[in-house]
């Protein structure tokens, strides 16, 4: 059996669980993302682990953390394989913008422990394994397991997410003309919505208001614009609908993984605008906007050179590039290999 330890529930653990639990018996164990609740919740993991302990076979984490140091240590003392896949805060220092688990004493501390103690790291992209940072000028461009973490041994393999694009395609609706959709939580949190590049998309809104923009995942996100509309949490069928209406993807993020929801819509069709962090630029390729350094007027100029392309050739491009590169089997043979199940 593999335990499966997590932070929060979202939606690519539901995929890895889908993935796994064919071919091996998975458990999922959600943790804790409040600071207020650790010590209940280590309390209740350790003793989940040691319940579970004589069907483990090995143990599997989302991203490195607080979560990841009991499985991490159970697998030393009991000779189980535990990895981690490494997701994207766990991988950055970034206290400039409120981001990132090596700017914090205590989940810096668990998160090198995790890393540096587990069986093997799978990231989900190149740049969360060492990264010379350029996008946002105030923040240390040193970024990376291995810039943050010198005398990490730990093997480490990139895995990318994937899609299911059978799911995620286009459904051949109107697109509206100079329509923008993002999603992203917590935005209602400044920080988060800074993360996430909100800042500059109200920016561009407030210079284009016959242009509307769509933020999905956070219904308490408060916007200044009359052309922002704003919508909670979503079905994947409400989103993918949502996705095949507009003509543009936004992706401004000033810190990055791999970003599930820009595969999503560029599966879909969707046009992809996207900043020069973590997998944006390889996900994205020739086919969208990649933004290289947080500049509004730069951002205003690349707009009206990708407005004068052939648009309609850019979506299906889109569609194309994901089923191709980024498909749900890749990740799915990539993952179960590296975890030994293939």
């Amino acid at each position: 059996m593999i335990i499966y330890t997590f932070p929060i529930r979202t939606t690519f653990i539901d995929r890895d669980l889908e993935m796994i639990s064919p071919v091996a018996k998975i458990r999922p164990l959600v943790f804790t993302n409040q600071p207020t609740q650790l010590p209940f919740y280590f309390f209740l993991q350790f003793f989940q682990l040691l319940w579970f302990l004589p069907k483990t076979d090995q143990y599997l984490c989302f991203f490195g953390g607080y979560h990841s140091v009991l499985p991490v240590w159970f697998g030393k003392v009991f000779g189980k394989k535990c990895t981690i896949q490494a997701g994207g805060m766990d991988c950055m220092n970034m206290p400039e913008i409120g981001y990132g688990n090596f700017r914090k004493k205590w989940l810096r501390k668990a998160t090198v422990y995790s890393f540096k103690n587990c069986s093997q790291i799978l990231p989900v992209a190149a740049s969360l394994v060492q990264h010379d940072y350029r996008y946002d000028p105030r923040i240390n461009p040193k970024q990376g397991l291995l810039n943050l973490i010198p005398t990490l041994k730990t093997p480490i393999q990139v895995v990318h997410n994937g899609f299911d694009t059978d799911f995620w395609k286009q459904l051949n609706f109107e697109r509206h003309p100079k329509s923008f959709i993002s999603v992203a939580t917590g935005t209602s949190t400044t920080s988060r919505a800074i993360v996430k590049g909100y800042d500059l998309i109200e920016m561009l809104a407030e210079n284009h208001p016959d242009w509307s923009f769509t933020l999905v995942g956070d219904k308490d996100y408060r916007s200044r614009n009359s052309n922002v509309k704003v919508l909670g949490k979503l079905s994947p069928m409400q989103l993918k609908e949502l996705y095949n209406k507009h003509q543009f993807y936004l992706q401004l993020s000033t810190s990055e993984g791999f970003p599930n929801a820009l595969g999503e819509a560029m599966a879909c069709g969707c046009i992809p605008i996207g900043s020069a962090v973590g997998a944006i630029p390889e996900i994205i390729g020739t086919s969208g906007l990649v933004l290289q350094r947080k500049d509004l007027q730069l951002l205003e100029d690349e707009l009206e050179n990708l407005f004068k392309k052939d648009l309609d050739h850019l979506s299906q491009e889109n569609s194309k590039r994901i089923a191709l590169e980024f498909n749900f089997d890749k990740r799915k043979s990539s993952l179960l290999s590296s975890l030994g199940l293939s």
